[in-house]
Formats: C-alpha cells, structure tokens, sequence
C-alpha cells in the first residue's frame, strides 16, 4: 500500500516538475526578449552613479508592473550603447562640470560585453571588475582617490557619498579601499538581486496561472487518476524511476489469464505517454497513437476546456497546482530524485 502513494507521489511531483520548468522556460524566454535582466542593473548604475532620471525619478522601477511594463517597453533605455571596440588603453581624467559617469564604467567593462543588439547585454558584473574599474578612474586622477571624490561631489554623483565612506573606513589605504569597494559593490549587488526577485516572483505566479488554466491541469482530478488506474500510475512511475521494474509491474497488472503476451495492454497504457497525459484536459491535447507510425494529433477541446475552467469544482485543484509551482522547478527536481531514491532503496 505504501507503494501506492509513493507511486502517487511520483506521479505528482512529475507533473509539478514539468509544468515548473514551462514556467521558468518562459519567464526565461521573456526576460532575455526584453533584456529586463540587464535593464535593471544599468537602472541601478545610473542612479548610483549619475543620480535620477531627469524628471526626478528613479531609474529603478518602483513597482512590478513598471519592471515589466515601463522597463521593457519606455524609450529610455537605461544602458549604454554598444561598442564593438576594446576599452581605450589610456584612461582619462574625468572631465567637469558634467560627465555620464555611467558611460565611463561602460568603457571600463567593454571586454565582458557581448553584441546582442545596440545596447549593452551585461547582466551582471562580478565586484572585482567594479573596483577594479574604479581603481583605473583613481588611477588617471592627478589627487588618486581624493582627486577623483571631489569632482564626483562636484558633479553631483551618487557615488562619491559611498565612495567616501570606503575610503575613510580603509583609512585612505589603497589596497583596503580596493577590497572595501569590492565589498560595497558585492553588497550592493546582492540587495538588488533581492529586489528584482522580489518583483519575479509576481511574473512567476501570473504565468503558474496561465499556464495552470491553459493546461486544465486539476492536481486533485490527476491524483485522483492515478490513484484509480494501476497501469497508469505504474506507468508515470517506470518513465520517473528509468525503469524495467516499473514495466514489470505494468505488465503484470495488464496480465489476462489466457492471453499469451500482455503486450497489447501495455502498448495501449503508453499510448498516451505520461508527460502528453498530463495535459488531456487542456485547451489543445495531443493524442500518439500507440503504432508508433503515424504522426501524433492536435485536438481542439475549446469547449470542454470552457466548461471545466468555469467549473468551481476543479478551482481547488487549479490552486493547489498554482501554489506547486511558485516553488520552482529546482525544488521539485530535487523532491523527484529523493522519492525514485527512496523507492529505489525500498525495492532493494
């Protein structure tokens, strides 16, 4: 009997894991369309660095629907544009009244660039190439780190109030500055990567949701399958598990007495493969028939999927899947290889 809910469990957790990874590929796929990773970060850096937009506000969005809405779509891109050339040799003090500090880190970080388009695709620059990016700014200043504080606060940069509080914490030593400036940065990095998670994991739900209802996916109806078909259920374990032992017990559920070869119930279990199954009741199913020779089919269920989705029956089930899936594809994947782990020892 345990074996049962194991079984049940695997069945599940499969569902989970496939749909999780939908949601991530898509998430995924939107994120590098619209560059929001990269966006982020230079919205970040400008207002670090140059301060605020023009009319006062913030580069970093506010809310979710800016990050996902005013980031992608505004006009005003926050990166620099790319440039296919090396960062010029000969660093340059850094001219006054008014300079875009944000481009000069830019000229510094050209060799981790990559063209993708006519802006910038970085997404992420390790602490060490920040300071050191800084320290080749000091560098071309004829005062070194003071020289290059006093026209940041000239100009007015964000930056040279975090900078000064590094450079009296290092006790104006350089090589604690540097790692201080690393520190600072790394810091700074992770705050925002917390933030931009923060605003995902909205986008996340809203596409668990899409995906759930597009799907028809009712966890408690396909639990309720599983536990109702043997063959099925053994079935979605042996593709889970990898295995002969699952095909066994497969073929020994399909055994008729006086049948010579139970292949033809097995054949018509996996007719509907488990991971195509899954998904009988969405808005379009796809069939495989079991010869194998003839392509797969595409079936319209617009109605039957309507009339399930408006259902309040089947919310409860929609929710639970919802909720499943906002752990993410890493979590299930793991819970997967400690169940087929677990069953593994059990059988052994």
């Amino acid at each position: 009997m345990i074996s049962v809910y194991i079984d049940l469990a695997i069945g599940l957790v499969l569902a989970f894991l496939f749909l999780s990874l939908m949601v991530s590929g898509a998430n995924e796929a939107l994120v590098r369309l619209f560059g929001i990773r990269s966006k982020f970060l230079w919205a970040y850096l400008r207002d670090t660095l140059d301060g605020g937009r023009g009319d006062g506000r913030s580069w970093v969005p506010a809310k979710v629907t800016d990050v996902f809405a005013r980031l992608p779509f505004s006009g005003a891109d926050p990166r620099p544009r790319h440039e296919a050339e090396p960062a010029p040799p000969v660093v340059e003090p850094v001219p006054a009244p008014r300079v875009d500090m944000t481009e000069r880190l830019y000229e510094r970080l050209r060799e981790i660039d990559h063209p993708k388009g006519a802006r910038t695709s970085i997404s992420d620059i390790p602490p060490e190439r920040f300071s050191g990016a800084v320290m080749e700014l000091v560098a071309a200043e004829e005062g070194g780190v003071e020289g290059l504080l006093a026209k940041l606060e000239a100009i007015g940069s964000p930056l040279a109030g975090h900078l000064r509080g590094v450079w009296e914490s290092a006790q104006r030593d350089l090589g604690r500055f540097r790692k201080g400036v690393e520190s600072w940065f790394d810091g700074e990095m992770e705050r925002l990567s917390g933030l931009y998670r923060r605003y995902v994991k909205w986008v996340i739900f809203a596409l668990a949701l899409a995906l759930t209802l597009v799907f028809g996916m009712d966890s408690l109806e396909y639990g309720k399958t599983l536990l109702r078909d043997n063959a099925y259920r053994a079935g979605v374990a042996a593709i889970a598990g990898g295995g002969g032992e699952g095909l066994a017990a497969l073929r020994e559920k399909c055994a008729v007495s006086g049948t010579a070869e139970p292949y033809d119930c097995v054949t018509e279990a996996f007719s509907s493969p488990a991971l195509v199954k899954i998904f009988d009741h969405s808005l379009v199913s796809v069939t495989i028939p079991p010869d194998g020779e003839r392509d797969p089919s595409f079936n319209w269920n617009g109605a039957s999927w309507w009339d399930r989705l408006i259902s309040p029956g089947h919310w409860p089930g929609y929710l639970i899947t919802v909720v499943a899936l906002l752990f993410g594809a890493s979590f299930w994947w793991d819970v997967l290889r400690r169940l087929t782990g677990l069953r593994g020892r059990r059988s052994g």
